[in-house]
């Protein structure tokens, strides 16, 4: 498995690691090789960000013993075109799986590059509807595979990670789990928190050199602000302590809190980018982030209501169409054409 970083929380690395432990279900041995973060094999030049020319000789020799490569996004965003184009050579004729994320002419920095390449050796996958037909209108074939998540999750602690957070008993929590980069649109999650008069907790990092306008807003947020995970605590404690899920990106490949959110049953705020009207045709309940106040409004509602019927929906949904129990078998199908 092949990608600009892994290993950390983007969803890129979170969603390769279930590919990784689907593959190795099936009896395969999985090496990973990344320009930076978690890998077996880390090969600087095939950061994002790195400058560095790429020896195609190191690059072939690191994927020389696999029977089948999959590119996690560095044939589809162009964050290094370096990478692209060093992966066509190395891979043409051989057999793999191109899984694209994201596709460059739905960033508008990105807008002009041309379509991923494309070999009759290899597999394209998409994680939405929306771009596989956008690769097959540029004449690609691909196949929807769907972020999937495990149907079965533990219920995070509560009360501690409320304790860790100095959060008290009858304070409202706003949580957004997201990275902090402008498309996570993180005045928005501020703003709707600030209207539900919640503390806003944001649990990612700021990238991309996003930190410093990061700090002016949460500055000026006129509402308590929480950073991070305490010492000790998950995600899973995260979706615990909280009250609402606030996602108000403006662009998302996916959006893993939108499932999230369901199976850990707490309800959630999303922003109207393309793909979360594609999941929300699936059949979940979701406030919608775009009028604040509107939104705000809806939610005290419910929370004093007490309802379970809309966290009982999600989660069904959840657990019926976005499960990872199939992932290996449908990875095997791809490739085995059975």
């Amino acid at each position: 498995m092949v990608s600009y970083r892994l290993g950390g929380t983007d969803g890129v690395s979170i969603e390769a690691a279930k590919w990784a432990r689907a593959f190795s279900e099936l009896g395969s041995e999985v090496v990973t090789v990344a320009g930076s973060g978690d890998a077996d094999k880390v090969i600087g030049s095939l950061a994002a960000d790195s400058e560095e020319r790429i020896d195609l000789d190191c690059l072939a020799s690191a994927l020389k013993a696999s029977s089948l490569v999959v590119v996690e996004n560095c044939c589809s965003l162009p964050l290094n075109p370096r990478v692209r184009e060093a992966l066509k050579a190395v891979l043409e004729g051989r057999p793999a799986i191109l899984r694209h994320h994201d596709l460059p002419w739905q960033r508008p920095a990105f807008r002009d590059v041309a379509a991923p390449p494309d070999d009759d050796a290899w597999w394209h996958v998409t994680i939405n509807e929306r771009s596989r037909l956008e690769m097959a209108a540029r004449g690609i074939e691909a196949t929807t595979f769907y972020n999937c998540f495990d149907p079965v999750v533990v219920p995070g602690d509560r009360s501690a990670t409320r304790r860790a957070l100095e959060v008290a008993d009858g304070e409202l929590l706003a949580l957004q789990p997201t990275r902090a980069i402008p498309r996570k649109n993180v005045p928005g999650g501020v703003l709707f928190a600030r209207e539900l008069g919640a503390t806003y907790w944001l649990l990612g990092p700021a990238e991309d050199n996003y930190g410093p306008e990061l700090g002016r807003i949460l500055e000026r947020a006129g509402i308590r602000v929480l950073r991070g995970l305490p010492t000790g605590c998950s995600v899973a404690d995260a979706y615990a302590a909280c009250d609402v899920v606030v996602l108000p990106s403006s662009f998302e490949g996916f959006g893993n809190p939108s499932v999230e959110s369901a199976l850990y049953r707490r309800p959630l705020v999303i922003g109207s980018y393309p793909v979360a009207f594609e999941l929300r045709r699936f059949g979940f309940s979701w406030f919608d982030c775009g009028d604040a106040a509107a939104s705000a409004a809806s939610v005290r509602r419910w929370l004093a209501d007490g309802d379970t019927r809309l966290l009982d929906r999600n989660e069904q949904v959840a657990k019926e169409r976005f499960s990872s129990a199939d992932l290996p078998q449908r990875l095997r199908a791809l490739v085995t054409g059975k």
